[in-house]
Formats: structure tokens, sequence, C-alpha cells
């Protein structure tokens, strides 16, 4: 081999060590292993949220899905669906889990209909932190919900007592980012009112949805500038749609109406091309979210109870140890008192103690002045 190609392969650069190629020894690694991404998806029946996902990922996550006619959805309960695809773009894999809730909102009473989802998500962390502290560690699947789309109803005039129940009980435990659904049934000025009314009744009832990071300040103008738009354009007002329809000699994604064409990836239109920016461009902010607080306040909860626990049983023996010591006390006075009264255990401890005195002064010696004490 020539010298020339040796130094190809081991540059030999003045002030040249090599760690600058460990992101991209990072790169090929994460690359070669892909990513992992759950996403939840919770709101009424009706507001679209499947042809929303579909249109994001531009596939279809439910092929064969049953619609339920209005009769079954009046006693119906929340359950949970979970779809898992591959998807590669670019020789990049990524494990998409979507978590659907059918049943949401759709009951007369639903004053508990957003147990169920709390429960999967705590069982999400509990299969994680099991999984953690197992002793094969070198393969954990992640299925725990990064983030959840929460689907408002744009017929309303902000949030419903539901909306702030269920935001509410669910804001610790993992990312919410709230999306107006059905965004086309709003003229542009409704819009703004809806969304501001929504961000004012957020924030009136504490409720702690996903906030973007801000930009680092060696970050470039266009990245600062995106990050600006996107935080002004929460809540996402979004429309979705899986048909193409031809516009000028092109094929979009759209709605067609008598009165022209609602464009779902038109900025102009809707706020689609946002959110999909902000999940795209924000993933791994929102896995180091779930991972760094949702899930280490869950832990170390967990862990707490379990310390707990741990007192409360060690207490409990040393009582029980207690009480036992004091029954074999007792066992052993009865027997020796028995013994004093001749076998006779209906005597009485007095004639006991008057035998005793009795017989100490017979024999020369001193009465006791406490002659019970002389028992024990």
């Amino acid at each position: 081999m020539s010298q020339s190609a040796e130094k190809g392969k081991f540059p030999e650069a003045a002030g040249y060590v090599g760690f600058a190629n460990l992101p991209n020894q990072v790169h090929r690694k994460s690359v070669k292993k892909g990513f992992e991404f759950t996403l939840m998806v919770v709101g009424e029946s009706g507001l679209g949220k499947s042809t929303l996902i579909n249109s994001l990922f531009l596939t279809d996550l439910y092929p064969e899905r049953y619609i339920p006619g209005a009769a079954e959805k009046i006693e119906r309960t929340v359950q949970i669906e979970a779809s898992t695809v591959e998807i590669e773009e670019r020789g990049v894999k990524l494990r998409l889990t979507v978590v659907d809730t059918p049943g949401y909102g759709d009951a007369i009473n639903s004053q508990d209909c957003f147990k169920t989802i709390i429960q999967y998500i705590d069982n999400q962390f509990e299969r994680y932190l099991h999984d953690e502290s197992g002793l094969n560690r070198r393969h954990i699947v992640d299925n725990r919900v990064h983030c959840c789309f929460y689907f408002i109803s744009p017929f309303g005039h902000g949030l419903k007592p539901l909306d702030v129940e269920f935001m509410k009980a669910i804001h610790s435990k993992v990312n919410i980012v709230p999306v107006i659904a059905k965004a086309d049934t709003l003229t542009l000025k409704e819009r703004d009112r809806l969304k501001r009314r929504i961000l004012d009744e957020i924030a009136e009832h504490g409720i702690r949805i996903y906030q973007l990071p801000d930009a680092d300040s060696d970050e470039d103008e266009e990245f600062k500038e995106q990050t600006r738009v996107l935080k002004a354009s929460i809540p996402f007002a979004v429309i979705g749609s899986n048909q193409l329809i031809e516009v000028k000699g092109k094929k979009i994604r759209g709605r067609l109406y008598p009165w022209g064409v609602v464009e779902v990836e038109n900025p102009e239109h809707n706020d689609f091309l946002k959110l999909r920016t902000m999940l795209v461009t924000h993933m791994q902010d929102l896995q180091e979210v779930t991972q760094d607080l949702h899930y280490e306040n869950f832990r170390s909860e967990r862990l707490k109870r379990a310390g707990r626990a741990v007192e409360e049983d060690v207490v409990d023996k040393d009582q029980i140890l207690l009480q036992k010591e004091a029954e074999v006390s007792r066992y052993d006075i009865s027997d020796f008192l028995s013994q004093l009264n001749g076998g006779n255990e209906s005597g009485d401890v007095k004639s006991i103690v008057n035998r005793v005195s009795t017989g100490l002064a017979a024999g020369g010696g001193c009465v006791h002045k406490d002659p019970i004490k002389l028992l024990f």
C-alpha cells in the first residue's frame, strides 16, 4: 500500500486529533438503530383525528377500521388502540406508534372517561421502569407516550369542562399539544379569536402544555424565525384530507367545496405544515422532556411509595415482635404464679403474697416491705 493511501486513511494534519468525527459516529449509529416515537391522539369522535394522522405521515394506519353507529356510542366506553408502523425515509427508519382513544367524550356521562387513558400512560411508564431495572437492558422497547395531540372542537367558544379536566389530569404525565380540528369551518377572524380564547383558558386553569424550546443564539436566523412562527401558531388549527385533487395541473391533498379548494399543505389555509414541522424538528426534544421530566417524576414517586411500603413493613414487624415478647412474658409469669399457688389455678395473688410473707417470718427472716417484688 502506498504512503499516500495510508495518509488518506489516517490523516496527519497538524493540530488534528480526530474527535471532531464523533458526531458522525453517533449519526451512523442512530441511523442504523432507528428511532422510536409514540404519539397519542385524544378527542371526540368526528373531529378528523385518524385523517390528520394519515395526512401527517402519508400512510394509512386504519385500513379496516369499524365506525360504530350513534346507538352504540351512547354506552361505549373508552378504548385504547395502538397501531405501530415502520416508516423509512432516505435510509432513516422510524418506528411510529399511534395510540388512538375511540369512545372518548361520546358517552352522556363523561366524568371518568379519561381514567383508562391515564392508566395506559402510567402502565407504559411502569413497563419501562421494570425493563430498565431488569438484567438485560440492551433491547428496551420504548412505548412511553412522547406527545399527545389533544383535538379541540371548532364548534364551541373555547374549552369544554371535559377538555379542562382531562388536560389538567395528564399535563404532568405527557407533552400536550392542543390542536383545533376542522379549521376549514372557521373564518380567519374566528380562528384567531378562538386561539386567543383557548390560550387564555389554558393559562386561567393552570394547564401546562408543551412549550417549544427557545432557539440558541448560535442558530441561523431562518431557524429562529421558524421557532417564533411555530410558537405564535399554538394551538394549531389544522385540516386533514386523504384525497388527491388536481389543481392547476398539480395533484394536492385537499378538500373540494363549491366555492373552491382548501389545500392541506398550504400555510395560508391552515397550520398543517406548521404542526408537522413542529413534530419533526422537535421530536428529539419531546422524547427528552418525556425522559427527563415526566418519566423521572413518575420514577421518583414510584420509588418513594416503595420506600414507604418497606418502612411500614419494618414497623409492623417490630410491633409484632414486641407483642410476641409481651405474650411470652405474660405466660412465664402465669406459670410462676401457678407454681407458687401449689397448682391451684383459682388462687389469687394476694394469698400467695401472704404465704410468702408468713414463710419468711416463720423462718426468722425479715418481711419485705413490698412482697410482690419477691415474685419477680
